[in-house]
């Protein structure tokens, strides 16, 4: 069991921050979790557990054990006349995982193509976009106590998904190492098209008849329109959440702002755009130093080169500011400040 000190996290982080970790170390087995788990150096330390590294901003050197979750494997474990369900090691970077499933035809996550991340990211804050949520398809998980070492099977309504949210965000919180990832995807896939410019995108594609590949395709090309590649500009994808209002609120703003970007929810209240919220408030495009909102979605906070985390940090409070003072509306940041 390698454990290094005093490494860096650059290469570990979609921003591209600098940041020291005072240990680290890559599991990439069950075997080799448990070893580290009951390690000496395991119990001195704080942990923090990274995976893709898409959805952390650090602004300080890690003083801790930084373990990379680097498990791999993808296998199918039972299926019916309906349905396929699909186990996946909770390394396995989440779009790679997403494309196996549409090479075997099995339907329910063409619509969160291309999300960067791993697989074992995607149940904590109950990824989604397009319309669809990892709650849709999710079956169960495998975890590993980060204390006793013992494994635990959570169940969908264990997990108590909301939006961005789930019990690994709140009372369990750094409680686990999730393993793995079971989904129920469906062998006669429902086509999802409504929302967003899906509809719009297989329209210009020239798709001629309605697949899962389609779909999968018709929102990688959205999204690469839309969202920088973290490859070429550090990001970590939307940084703030949408934010959910009251009815009144909503008609008040409708009224004042007519082109306000809103959906009705089940519970009566309004999701709002964050990201027109955001545009509106003249921030698309602005930028401080190298750390600046991206000129084509404004939910998306980047790094132009060597911003540090406290510059995109502030940044961000910049921007709950200014949208507060202009809508009275509160966003939240979405993506883990470390």
């Amino acid at each position: 069991m390698l454990i290094l000190n005093n490494t860096s996290l650059k290469p570990y982080n979609t921003f591209g921050i600098e940041s020291i970790a005072k240990h680290f170390t890559s599991v990439q087995s069950i075997a080799h979790l448990n070893e580290l788990i009951h390690s000496q150096q395991y119990k001195a330390n704080e942990r923090l557990i990274i995976g893709g590294g898409s959805n952390l901003l650090f602004t300080k050197n890690v003083n801790a054990l930084v373990i990379k979750n680097d498990l791999r494997g993808i296998a199918l474990i039972k299926e019916t006349a309906d349905y396929a369900f699909v186990k996946c090691a909770a390394g396995e970077v989440w779009h790679e995982f997403v494309l196996w499933c549409i090479e075997k035809n099995y339907g329910g996550l063409e619509n969160l193509s291309l999300i960067p991340g791993c697989t074992g990211a995607s149940p904590m804050q109950n990824i989604g976009a397009y319309g669809v949520e990892i709650k849709d398809t999710f079956y169960e998980l495998e975890a590993i106590h980060a204390e006793t070492g013992q494994l635990k099977l959570f169940s969908k309504s264990e997990c108590e998904f909301g939006y961005r949210e789930s019990v690994f965000k709140r009372q369990f919180k750094n409680q686990f190492i999730i393993t793995s990832v079971t989904f129920k995807l469906s062998k006669h896939p429902e086509f999802n098209i409504d929302y967003g410019a899906i509809k719009q995108e297989l329209e210009s594609m020239n798709v001629s008849e309605l697949s899962i590949k389609a779909i999968s395709d018709a929102v990688i090309n959205i999204r690469s329109s839309k969202l920088p590649n973290p490859k070429e500009i550090g990001n970590a994808g939307s940084f703030f959440k949408n934010p959910e209002v009251p009815t009144d609120h909503y008609h008040q703003l409708k009224i004042q702002f007519p082109n306000l970007v809103a959906y009705p929810l089940e519970n009566g209240n309004y999701k709002l755009a964050a990201g027109w919220l955001i545009e509106q408030s003249g921030l698309k495009g602005f930028r401080q130093g190298d750390a600046g909102v991206h000129k084509n979605q404004a939910l998306v906070l980047v790094n132009y080169g060597m911003a540090t985390g406290n510059e995109i940090y502030n940044l961000s409070t910049l921007v709950l500011k200014t949208v507060n003072d202009k809508f009275g509306v509160n966003l939240e940041r979405e993506v883990n400040i470390i």
